[in-house]
């Protein structure tokens, strides 16, 4: 294999060859593309090349403080120095709050009506059913769009919606299935704003401190689990139901004001957004094709499935294996919630000291230690003990898998990504819940715990074969050199499909670097949109390379081209080195002709 100094020293050879000058810095391209990509990229169809719009990027928020003018290490409250994170983590707090509150009104309303057993089960599938059917939606449309606008529309609808609710509950007008009708919408609302507030994670902080972002996040989230159902029992027991659903329907409030007064720069995109069902597409095949953000989806789904015994199974664990009541299951709750938020806090710190692999492994191992506590302890206190330690590894195993598919991710696809993710994890814990249900239905509680708690070691043995990337050092920024194409027809955006074909000459000994590096090529166009893509070889001539691949139409062609990132460009750099042409690779752009004259 051919080191970088080989690959530099070959492009310098090519350079004197062709005449072309020196590599321009970074900050003077001027449209440059040869020495990116090798393959004279183009904004309209080169191989591996996308122009660079600097508000595209991260946010203004974000950029105003860039990570080399920042000092030392992020610390675990690092982005409450951010006035905009600050304000929104606090009313997106009063927001759970009140949702909170208002569960504690639903479940009380439930006990008081009368619904059947199966009826009230079903309060808890009105609220994850909408993470599964709305997740990716949500994430195609806050990648396309105003994510700030799309958060406010959202919480507008769901202000509407408790409200809506809150209005019958005051007139009497109340069955089992309106409240159940209710509890979908505002958790469809919450759903849909899902993936456009952790996608604003990475445009309001700086790369480097989305990890202790989302960290944050997971403690508001906690807070509220655990102190809500306290207030919304005292507010219950006070005004009674009507009041806590009053309060959800005001907690709404300060998200909006915040929503409404903030004024991000805007996104400025280079192309139309996709439509729907080309951008759901889209975001499917880049997490198809990215190994980093696949592994985590394998262990987002472990966990979930492994995991959910826990929390799906405290009501029993409080009244048999304790032999406790309400009071026990909410100070088990309580517990969790506390452990939670100390998880939080100290993910940071132990980063510092393990690997992003290291933490979720360790985190794996401290739920099941957990879960099996919950299995063999008869004493609150031990179970408690084991909760805290449960609740700490919850939040450090879906914090650490969030913040890695963020910085995993570029922006153009982060919404989706991130949908995709939740819809794994959510998923598999929907499906342990049912697993461990029946597990315990016919066996005991004792053993779903401890069945639990062994998948739960061999999730963490699952990162010997799938290990989580560590990808804070990427650099996921659009790459940013970009040369026009020599274009003789007219071609409208939508025409095709079309065909793109580079030739390379390869020597006999580099073939094999060639083959690994064209792999990883594959891959990057694969993930970012081309279809049908091949590898040809000249019969007769052995030394000639064809790659080859196509494109829907020509602004999805253009399309993808823009989805580059810097990051990508390394492998283009080394199918550039191995060129042997006298000139650069020779590129091809054809349109399929589809009507042929009789």
């Amino acid at each position: 294999m051919r080191g970088p100094t080989a690959f530099a020293a070959q492009r310098e050879r090519r350079k004197v060859r062709t005449g072309a000058e020196p590599a321009r810095p970074a900050d003077d391209r001027r449209g440059e593309t040869r020495d990116v990509d090798g393959v004279v990229p183009s904004t309209a169809g080169e191989p591996l090349t996308a122009p660079t719009d600097p508000s595209s990027r991260r946010g203004a928020t974000a950029a105003a403080v860039s990570e080399s003018s920042r000092g030392g290490r992020p610390g675990a409250l690092s982005p409450f120095r951010y006035r905009i994170f600050c304000a929104l983590w606090t009313a997106m707090l009063l927001s759970n709050l009140g949702w909170m509150i208002q569960s504690v009104g639903i479940s009380w309303m439930m006990a008081s009506i009368g619904a059947s057993a199966d009826v009230v089960a079903l309060v808890q599938a009105s609220i994850t059913l909408p993470i599964m059917l709305f997740a990716l939606v949500a994430g195609a449309v806050a990648d396309n769009f105003d994510r700030r606008r799309l958060m406010l529309v959202s919480q507008i609808f769901n202000c509407a919606a408790a409200s809506g609710l809150a209005v019958c509950i005051y007139l009497g007008f109340v069955t089992p299935w309106l409240l159940l009708a209710f509890t979908f919408l505002i958790s469809s609302g919450a759903a849909i704003s899902g993936p456009a507030w952790q996608s604003l994670v990475g445009e309001i902080v700086p790369r480097r401190e989305i990890p202790s972002a989302i960290a944050i996040n997971a403690v508001g989230f906690n807070i509220a689990r655990t102190v809500g159902p306290a207030i919304g029992g005292m507010i219950l027991a006070a005004a009674g139901p009507f009041a806590g659903f009053v309060t959800n329907a005001l907690s709404y409030i300060p998200l909006i004001v915040v929503l409404s007064l903030w004024r991000p720069p805007e996104r400025r995109h280079p192309l139309p957004p996709e439509n729907l069902r080309s951008a759901i597409i889209a975001g499917i095949c880049f997490v198809s094709q990215s190994p980093g953000i696949l592994a985590v989806l394998l262990r987002g789904a472990a966990f979930g499935v492994a995991a959910s015994s826990f929390q799906s199974l405290l009501p029993l664990i409080a009244r048999d294996s304790v032999g406790g009541g309400p009071l026990t299951f909410g100070l088990l709750l309580g517990s969790f919630g506390i452990g939670a938020i100390c998880g939080a806090f100290v993910i940071t710190r132990l980063r510092r000291s393990l690997s992003l692999e290291g933490t979720v492994r360790l985190a794996f191992l401290g739920f099941a230690y957990a879960t099996a506590i919950a299995g063999l302890s008869s004493a609150v206190a031990l179970t408690a003990s084991g909760a805290l330690v449960g609740g700490a590894s919850f939040v450090l195993v879906l914090s650490s898998l969030n913040a890695t598919v963020q910085l995993s991710t570029p922006r153009w696809v982060v919404g989706r990504a991130l949908a995709v993710y939740q819809m794994a994890t959510f998923g598999g814990m929907a499906l342990g819940s049912w697993i461990w249900g029946n597990v315990a239905e016919h066996l005991s509680v004792t053993s779903a715990l401890m069945a639990s708690a062994a998948c739960l070691v061999l999730g963490a043995a699952l990162g010997i074969r799938f290990g989580l990337p560590d990808s804070l050092s990427l650099d996921l920024d659009p790459a940013d050199r970009r040369e026009e194409p020599d274009i003789s027809l007219s071609i409208r955006p939508h025409s095709g499909p079309i065909i793109v074909t580079v030739e390379y000459l390869i020597r006999e000994a580099d073939e094999a670097d060639f083959l690994a590096a064209m792999s990883e090529v594959r891959r990057i166009r694969r993930r970012d949109g081309a279809r049908r893509w091949t590898l040809l070889r000249d019969l007769s001539d052995a030394k000639i390379w064809i790659e080859r691949y196509q494109s829907p139409t020509w602004l999805d062609h253009i399309r993808q081209n823009h989805r580059l990132t810097r990051a990508d460009v390394v492998a283009s750099e080394r199918v550039l080195a191995l060129h042997e042409g006298p000139d650069a690779p020779r590129i091809r752009r054809t349109i399929e002709q589809t009507r042929l004259s009789q």
